[in-house]
């Protein structure tokens, strides 16, 4: 294992509201590889995408604070550095997607100025460099005919054309990390598979690692290396793609992928639902977060949080019975049970 490109110790982000203190990221640790495909999945409001923002130090007091961690890039800690450093290294080194590309473009300025200023801030380039390196992108990103469409502005551009050209953004300066923030949640299927081949495919061919947000385990699915589950700001199971897909050791995992049309089984066999609701990260439940919607809790789960522990070679889970559970077997006698009583 080689020295992680990004490590993440105990981040805790929490936000001021009236109500109280809604803790939306409360002490996770994670390491993303050089050229790793790491996948971050779970629920709206599970804290993805604060982590992402985190990241980036995008949290702005005070409403908003990471109250305590470590991000370190390449052994430097991100939060200990100087506005105009972390400037610098934030679309230079650590480049981000945000999921809806209408807000994130300017729509008073051509794609071909936002690509430029990205690349000028940067790279030591003029003017007319800059201008070939956008040109480039674009072509890259199999936008056809890139030297006419740098000179049209955003709503001149496609759903999909328009995450193209925040991948082209993205990946223009070359980064080490590029986080993609649910880069896919408003295009069509067909789009979506699109634009995930084309994003990782660019990706691999820098030798750039990503942290893919989404709240769909189907997109991660086939794509990421490493999947890491998070729930009410924590997370709760990380491993290898094939691991967490064919053997999950949460319940919240094996709830998710029970939620999943799957291509290998009867279409009688009925989808899951988690039963109830996500609790409120200003008042989360003691012990275990995901007690109140756990068909498997028991009563240590009402009165200890479980820590997220190794069980197995890069292998996480946080609960209490991982090693006792057999939820890929609980799995197969439901399917089982279910399709003989579609069959009678």
């Amino acid at each position: 294992m080689t020295q992680p490109l990004l490590r993440v110790t105990d981040l805790r982000t929490y936000f001021s509201t009236e109500e109280g203190v809604v803790r939306a990221v409360d002490g996770i640790s994670f390491d993303l590889q050089p050229g790793e495909r790491r996948g971050v999945v779970g629920e709206s409001g599970s804290g993805k995408s604060v982590t992402a923002m985190s990241i980036m130090r995008l949290i702005e007091p005070p409403a908003g604070e990471i109250v305590t961690g470590r991000i370190e890039y390449k052994g430097a800690n991100l939060l200990e550095m100087a506005e105009d450093e972390m400037q610098a290294v934030r679309g230079g080194q650590i480049a981000m997607i945000f999921q809806d590309p209408m807000t994130a473009l300017n729509p008073v300025y051509t794609i071909g100025d936002q690509l430029m200023e990205t690349i000028t801030l940067h790279q030591k380039v003029s003017k007319r460099e800059a201008r070939d390196i956008a040109m480039q992108a674009l072509a890259d990103v199999q936008i056809p005919n890139p030297v006419a469409r740098l000179e049209e502005y955003p709503h001149q551009f496609s759903g999909g054309m328009r995450q193209r050209v925040m991948i082209a953004m993205g990946l223009s300066c070359n980064p080490d990390i590029l986080i993609a923030d649910e880069p896919t949640t408003a295009l069509d299927v067909t789009t979506q598979a699109k634009i995930m081949d084309l994003m990782l495919g660019l990706a691999d061919e820098r030798n750039t690692a990503v942290l893919l947000i989404t709240h769909d385990l189907g997109v991660v699915a086939g794509f990421c290396d490493t999947i890491q589950v998070m729930y009410a700001g924590g997370i709760v199971e990380s491993g290898s793609g094939d691991e967490i897909f064919h053997n999950p050791q949460h319940p919240y995992t094996w709830g998710l992928l029970g939620s999943m049309t799957r291509l290998d089984q009867a279409q009688q066999v009925r989808l899951h639902s988690i039963a109830g609701a996500p609790p409120s990260v200003i008042d989360l439940p003691v012990g275990c977060r995901f007690r109140p919607r756990c068909e498997f809790a028991q009563d240590i789960c009402g009165r200890v949080l479980p820590p997220l522990v190794e069980t197995g070679a890069g292998r996480s889970v946080a609960c209490h019975f991982a090693e006792e559970l057999d939820l890929k077997a609980i799995d197969v006698r439901h399917r089982e049970t279910e399709a003989e009583e579609v069959i009678s």
